[in-house]
């Protein structure tokens, strides 16, 4: 699978020096608890049960049905093609895997230009965000009778995708009129869940109406843009079986326990002993590609969900060989890397100073491209620039910005993609979902819940009356009020 590579020589002491870069002895020593891991990590994965329990059917995904992908492709096909606009509403992985693989697989300009979207619909992404302004506007633009609306949750009840999508049934319904269920898609749980609940009540009216596409159980959301996103994938026109071969190879890259051939367990690996023993604590995500920009976002929410815990976890043996995990309270470990999405060469005239010259607390992940779909030429007789081509710039700059890292004892690290692709993309996506997931073994805590984006909620649900709070979660908001002192406000 050469066309996606890991380039991990400036992670290593011999390039950064001993006190910051990690050694081969440093990797030797971890291999028992690699193993260890390996074979936990596994035995897990091979358990249906355990998978879903757990939320580890994300590993699956990529080698779903044939014939339920090539549904998907085809409603997609069908929607993309009969509406000027598409609504996308959800928060996220709900968002920013969509968002991620539009930036990524569409043409930059996509909504712009009729030509490159071929004849497809506009994209627009709302349900992500509380600001009124833009969903305000964009409403008092668009087509209510030419835009279709997709909706993704799970319950029904987050608040941002819930307002927002409140509004935009009302906005329809008026401006389409009865069957205006019918411009509705509802990705969500498929069996419980105010979402689901609607729904059926909707589809027993007109079964037309609110049509829906199941998100599997044992999916987190951070891990399921090859569940969720598969939709909005064909809706734009990209090929889901070509995006599933990428993943898939990287699947079997990344089933190998030897860490000199996996290159997720490596990579987890590096990142751990780098912020355990050598105090790098920030990941800086700096993809040299404007498609990758909001793929950085994603991975960002990857990483400080799955391993940013308070506590580790417990593992309770099950009578089905599988297992339960629940937080152990006993002992608070607050683990986890702080997540930075950057860019090149944009970022290199911003945070790049502090990466250089601040404190050195932080490793580096370059992305690159190799090759290009489109180049462009600086015209000849202008200096030193003089027909470069602008993919010669770029690489040359993302070299430069390594040395410059190394020079400074700055440990950074290199994937590189032979192009930017529905393979590539798919391959890098489930690259560091088992990167993410292996280091949350590592740091023996639960990868894939997220208590601490639960807490803003359960206060907000507070103050909104929402029924059914549990007793317990007012009591904790009341025991703990937040004290405000006029003197502390200027």
């Amino acid at each position: 699978m050469n066309d996606i590579k890991f380039d991990f020589n400036n992670m290593m002491s011999f390039n950064v020096g001993g006190r910051d870069g990690v050694t081969e002895y440093d990797l030797r020593r971890l291999m028992p608890r690699v193993n260890k891991c390996h074979r936990h990590f596994r035995r897990l994965s091979e358990n249906p049960a355990s998978r879903v329990r757990l939320s580890l059917e994300w590993l699956m995904l990529p080698f779903q049905d044939k014939k339920t992908v090539e549904e998907i492709q085809r409603l997609g096909d069908e929607i993309g093609r009969q509406y000027e606009n598409v609504l996308s509403l959800g928060i996220g992985g709900s968002y920013l895997g969509l968002k991620s693989a539009q930036e990524a697989l569409c043409a930059p300009y996509y909504n712009e230009f009729l030509q490159l979207r071929q004849k497809r619909s506009r994209i627009y992404f709302e349900g992500n965000n509380l600001d009124p302004t833009p969903l305000a506007v964009l409403l008092r633009q668009l087509d209510p009778k030419k835009t279709f609306v997709t909706v993704i949750s799970k319950s029904g009840e987050t608040t941002e995708t819930k307002a927002v999508f409140d509004v935009v049934e009302e906005w329809l319904k008026a401006g389409v009129g009865a069957h205006y269920g019918r411009q509705i898609i509802a990705i969500t749980d498929p069996k419980s869940g105010t979402l689901r609940k609607k729904v059926l009540e909707e589809q027993a009216k007109d079964p037309s109406n609110f049509r829906s596409l199941p998100l599997l159980p044992g999916v987190g959301g951070r891990f399921s843009e090859f569940n969720m996103g598969l939709l909005h994938l064909a809706i734009v026109g990209v090929d889901i079986a070509e995006v599933f071969s990428g993943a898939q190879a990287m699947a079997r890259r990344c089933s190998l326990e030897d860490i000199f051939k996996n290159p997720a367990y490596m990579y987890a690996s590096l990142h751990h002993l780098a912020h355990l023993r050598k105090g790098k604590s920030i990941a800086i995500m700096m993809p040299f590609s404007e498609g990758l920009k909001s793929t950085a976002d994603w991975y960002c929410q990857l990483l400080a969900e799955s391993i940013g815990k308070k506590y580790p976890r417990r593992i309770k043996a099950l009578g089905d060989s599988g297992e339960a995990w629940e937080a152990d309270t006993r002992r608070p470990v607050h683990a986890g890397r702080t997540p930075v999405a950057t860019r090149g060469t944009t970022d290199l005239h911003s945070i790049q100073q502090n990466n250089v010259e601040g404190p050195n607390d932080k490793a580096v992940t370059m992305i690159r491209i190799a090759s290009f779909a489109d180049d462009v030429t600086v015209p000849a007789d202008k200096g030193f620039l003089s027909q470069k081509r602008f993919s010669e710039l770029l690489a040359l700059a993302q070299e430069a910005t390594a040395w410059a890292l190394t020079s400074a004892k700055r440990p950074n690290c290199t994937i590189t993609l032979s192009q930017l692709s529905p393979w590539t993309w798919g391959g890098l996506l489930y690259f560091f979902e088992m990167a993410t997931a292996f280091e949350g073994e590592l740091l023996n805590v639960n990868a894939f819940d997220q208590p601490g984006v639960e807490s803003y909620k359960n206060y907000m649900y507070y103050k909104l009356r929402k029924p059914d709070i549990p007793e317990k979660i007012a009591q904790e908001i009341e025991k703990h009020p937040v004290k405000s002192d006029v003197r502390f406000i200027l």
